[in-house]
This record gives structure tokens, sequence and C-alpha cells, in this order.
């Protein structure tokens, strides 16, 4: 017989050791459909690495995909923390994206100083509030928020459609459901010349420190890791366990927006339906690879971007279908949720109990 034994608390070194081995054997299983497809599986990975790291152009690209996928990951590794599991981020991510474009594209006259931060604003409100809706059905009503929020993507996202085929259709965009361009003044600053990528990596990387602060040196961070812990035990210590809640909802949402302010103010310039690939979902692959710290969640976001910009390179190089990316992003998260499962339980293999055992 197989029996789990509950370990004792982790160092947080031997979680970031299981994260990395999960990583390196996701990469090994993605070497089996590489060599069934007719690839060398060594010329394949370093076809790979140079199209992610092979020039400025590639480096900076990856930089650029990185970027919504730390702020998605921040947005289920503080939620996680909390065992609020926010599946949202993609739903929230259009929110946040449309909230900008409908401020940004000329509601508000001003010079940058004002329309950034104000389109900003907007992006990470309009997350925080379509998070809101499922936490308080969990806390009020005990509704399980894996449901509301996975299925609030679907309503977000036929909702932001039914609005680039409506009133923010843009009437200059030749019959294409998008909206009107974001205003020069409302744009995210470019950090490199004739690069793509943008000031949103700068708020990215702020917005991971912010959050390692407030989980590590305050007393809202203590709250939402006591609740994590044990949200019975927390609310009997006296901690407002409903408030910690929708603090950590309007957080996690407003992160998720956050992504969508950068992809449309920083990135793209407008909104169209197909904004975003799935940032929304692999930001989970990215929080439980980080092991939800805050600051991991770069490393990891630099990791499964890497993974998809050098899958696009390989692809053209190739011939080999990119969705080869997708299949290790999978992978990553199986091989996590295993490592996962040895860091927390013990195994133990017992011999069956006798006939008199039994009859006992």
């Amino acid at each position: 017989m197989i029996r789990f034994e509950p370990r004792g608390p982790v160092p947080v070194s031997r979680v970031l050791l299981v994260s990395v081995a999960a990583a390196v054997a996701a990469l090994l299983l993605a070497a089996i459909p590489m060599a069934f497809a007719g690839l060398s599986v060594f010329g394949a990975y370093g076809l790979m690495v140079k199209g992610a790291f092979g020039s400025m152009f590639a480096f900076t690209e990856m930089l650029t995909r990185a970027t919504p996928l730390i702020l998605t990951g921040l947005a289920a590794a503080v939620a996680f923390r909390a065992k609020l599991w926010n599946i949202g981020a993609e739903g929230q991510l259009y929110a946040g994206a449309l909230a900008a474009v409908a401020v940004g594209t000329g509601v508000f006259g001003g010079p940058s100083l004002f329309l950034i931060p104000l389109v900003i604003l907007a992006g990470a409100l309009a997350g925080g509030l379509v998070m809101l809706g499922p936490t308080l059905l969990k806390t009020r009503l005990g509704v399980d928020e894996v449901v509301t929020t996975l299925l609030l993507n679907f309503i977000i996202l036929l909702f932001v459609q039914m609005m680039l085929e409506g009133p923010m259709k843009d009437p200059m965009g030749m019959g294409w459901p998008q909206s009107e361009p974001i205003l020069d003044e409302a744009a995210l600053p470019k950090l490199m010349a004739r690069m793509r990528i943008h000031w949103g990596l700068i708020i990215a990387l702020v917005a991971s420190l912010g959050v390692y602060f407030l989980l590590k040196r305050t007393v809202w961070g203590f709250e939402i890791r006591a609740v994590g812990e044990n949200a019975a035990a927390a609310r009997h210590s006296g901690i407002p366990v409903t408030a910690t809640f929708v603090r950590v909802g309007l957080i996690s949402g407003a992160l998720a927006g956050l992504a969508g302010v950068g992809e449309v103010a920083g990135l793209k310039g407008y909104l169209t339906a197909d904004l975003s690939p799935g940032f929304g979902y692999s930001g989970i692959v990215v929080a439980m690879l980080a092991g939800l710290s805050p600051v991991g969640v770069i490393i990891a976001a630099l990791f499964i971007a890497s993974i998809f910009v050098g899958a696009d390179s390989m692809s053209r190089a190739t011939g080999v279908s990119n969705y080869l990316a997708d299949l290790m992003v999978a992978m990553s998260l199986l091989c996590v949720l295993v490592a996962g499962l040895f860091l927390r339980f013990k195994i133990r293999f017992v011999g069956a109990p006798s006939a008199k055992e039994t009859a006992k």
C-alpha cells in the first residue's frame, strides 16, 4: 500500500530547486515529440535559444512577451497565497485593456503626465472590479471562485467583441472589429528606439517588488499569508478574513488589468478580440513555477516567454508547428504540480493489513 504523510515546513531554497527541476523535466519530455517530428533535439533547442537570445531584437521581443506574463503571474500568485483561486486573469486582462482604450482614445485630453496615469488607473480599477464579484460570491454565499472566474473569461471576451463591433468600433478601421487607436499622449513610451519593448516592463518589475514588500513587510501581507494557511484559525485569532479576501481579489484583478493596459497602451495601440494569446492562463503556470514567489515570477515569466518566442523562431526555421510551445508550457505545469506533491508529502510503501487487523 502507498501512504502519503505530510512533510514539515519546506525551505524556500528547496521550493525554488524543485521549480528548476520541473522546468528541466518539461524540456526533457518535450524532446520526445520533437524526435517524433523528425527534429534534431539539440538543433531544435539551439534554434529556440537563438530565437529568444540570439540578437538584441530577439531579446527585446522576449522581454516584451514576458511583460504581461509577469503581471498575470503576479495576479495568480497573490491570489493563490490566500487560497483565492483566481482563474480569471484572462478576462481581467481584457477588462483592463477595454478600460484603457475607453479612457485613452480621446474621452479626456491633456498631456502625457495626466493621461498615462489615468489610463493605468482605469485598467487596474477595471480588472480589480471584475475580480470583486467572484470574491464577494465566495465570501458571502460560498460560491466556488474557480467556476465564476473561469466563466467570466468568456463573458468578458464576448462583451469586448460586442463593443468592438458596436459603440467602440473604429470608423477608420476598414470594417475590422477593432477600437480607435490610443492617443499618443496616452501611450506608454518605448524603452528602446525601433523596438517594441515599452514601459510596461518597468511597471511589471515595480509591481513584483511591490507585491514582495506587501507580502513580506506589511500587516496586510501577514493577514494574506495567515488566511492562506488556515482561514478558520485566522478568523479565530481576529484577522478579518472577508476583508482580506476582498483586498486580495482587488489586488489580483488590478495586476491582471495592468497586463491589458500594457498590451494596448504600450504595444499594440488599439484593442482587438485577439489581443491576448492566453496570457491569463499562462500566468497560472508562471505563478506555479515561481512557487508563488513575487520575485520568482519574474524568472518564471522570462522562462515561459523565451519558450514562446524561441518556439516561434524554431517553427519558422524547421516548419514544425509552434504549438510545441503550448505543449512545453503544459508539461511545465504538470511537472511542477507533481513536484509539489513530493514537496508536501512523503510517500511510504507499507505492507497490506493482515486479516486479523482488517477484522479489528
